[in-house]
């Protein structure tokens, strides 16, 4: 995802130095790598496959330890990381294929890797982690429906104008539309952070702490992938650009998905026990009324 804003002819002018010591169309791959290097990223995506599957079946699992209300926030969750552990599978089989050990060196074969696919997985889950997030905070209809439809809005914009950028060999294209992605990428950043503001008043007291550490975590994981993206003008370039792209994003993906939906069942958990001891007075002010009132009769 291109979230980066340039604002000045000097600044474009060190970027264009910056991106001649690197080919700006193969940020994702590199032409060769150390054995390290090649480890490292192997080791990244298979790390990434096992946290997405396990998360999945305790996602999946975890449903029956959450009340009815909060039950759709854990279905989405465990949707969002099967999703991501299926294109995951999918990044890992690539990478492997598009390498080759040579005399201690992996070289370039004529498989090329694919990371569309993390496109097509942002594509298909950060909507529903938008679903997610709104779910768990159990919003009333009127207000939840017309924020997802914005919110999902923005992150299809957000992608779908990303993307452009990241494949494009041309510096002025990169930046265009890394600058247009920004803009629904600020938007939901912003609204999120409103929103769990806001609902901090609605929350137990005991809620209110993991809802304070989930803003945090958007932030935190969100922001990883503009810093991915900008290692080239960080100045990191070559293969250890080639390598950054890829584990940074895998560890924005990691947070973004399995810990941050650790974090809603946290948020369930404690809601459902909030919801049932708030619960209990009721029942028994209901229970001694009956009684009562079965004493008068006889």
């Amino acid at each position: 995802m291109l979230m980066t804003v340039f604002s000045s002819a000097p600044e474009l002018a060190l970027l264009g130095s910056t991106f001649a010591q690197v080919d700006p169309s193969n940020l994702s791959v590199s032409d060769s790598l150390t054995y390290g290097q090649f480890n490292l990223v192997y080791n990244a995506f298979s790390f990434a496959i096992a946290a997405m599957f396990a998360s999945a079946l305790f996602f999946f699992s975890a449903q029956a330890l959450v009340g009815q209300r909060y039950r759709l926030a854990l279905l989405v969750s465990a949707i969002v990381v099967s999703i991501a552990g299926y294109h995951y599978f999918r990044i890992f089989n690539s990478w492997d294929a598009a390498y080759v050990l040579e005399n201690g060196v992996y070289s370039l074969t004529s498989e090329k890797f694919n990371d569309a696919y993390r496109y097509v997985d942002w594509l298909l889950t950060v909507p529903l982690l938008l679903v997610e997030t709104v779910a768990v905070l159990t919003l009333p209809a009127k207000e939840a429906r017309p924020l997802l439809i914005k919110l999902t809005v923005a992150s299809v914009l957000m992608i779908a104008t990303g993307y452009p950028g990241e494949i494009s060999d041309d510096i002025t294209t990169r930046i265009i539309w890394g600058t247009v992605s920004t803009i629904p990428f600020a938007y939901i950043l912003y609204v999120l952070w409103v929103e769990l503001s806001r609902s901090l008043v609605r929350q137990p007291a005991a809620v209110q702490t993991l809802v304070r550490n989930m803003r945090w975590l958007l932030l935190l994981s969100w922001g990883v992938y503009p810093i991915a993206y900008l290692l080239p003008m960080l100045g990191v370039s070559g293969t250890s650009a080639a390598v950054g792209v890829q584990v940074g994003y895998t560890i924005a993906d990691v947070l973004a998905k399995p810990v941050f939906g650790l974090l809603v069942f946290a948020i369930a958990l404690v809601k459902t026990k909030a919801d049932q001891e708030s619960s209990e007075p009721h029942a028994a002010i209901g229970a001694a009324a009956n009684k009562s009132g079965g004493s008068l009769i006889s």
